[in-house]
């Protein structure tokens, strides 16, 4: 099965190719489309979490914590890769997806200027996704810091 069918229940069952390390609430993926290196998603655990507020308050604490852990994460993996590297965006949107899920998207000074100011989904909307940004053989170092450095926020925490 492809996992983008399912990416929660792939998760669960530990094929889907993009998890970096399960955390409390749900699972750090690597962004299948890197449309802005770094871009990574955290995935909630439980299939039937549409939205946040579909979770006892306890696990929308923890689903946000691990937000934020991840968005440190890979906020310091950009900063050391890239001079260029800006801030990091965090958005729980869930137009789209049926399944709660959180982008932790990196921006950088390079973005074209009128894309800076808007959510970095614009680039896919607007068609300006780089050849070379799918996730592949070309990513291994990226995605070996970014798990380097998830372990490093989830030691960190203990």
């Amino acid at each position: 099965m492809d996992f983008r069918r399912d990416r929660v229940g792939t998760a669960l069952a530990g094929t889907n190719p993009t998890v970096l390390r399960r955390l409390q609430a749900g699972f750090a993926v690597i962004g299948d489309v890197q449309h802005l290196p770094g871009y990574c998603v955290l995935v909630t655990d439980d299939p039937a979490a549409d939205q946040i507020t579909d979770l006892p308050i306890e696990r929308q604490h923890a689903f946000l914590a691990d937000a934020a852990l991840l968005g440190r994460a890979v906020a310091l993996v950009c900063a050391h890769r890239d001079p260029d590297f800006l801030r990091i965006n965090l958005e729980i949107q869930g137009n789209t997806d049926a399944f709660l899920h959180a982008h932790v998207t990196p921006r950088f000074r390079w973005e074209p200027s009128d894309l800076v100011g808007w959510p970095a989904a614009l680039h896919h909307w607007t068609r300006r996704v780089p050849d070379g940004a799918a996730l592949g053989p070309e990513h291994v170092g990226l995605r070996a810091a970014l798990v380097d450095e998830i372990d490093r926020q989830v030691a960190a925490q203990r």
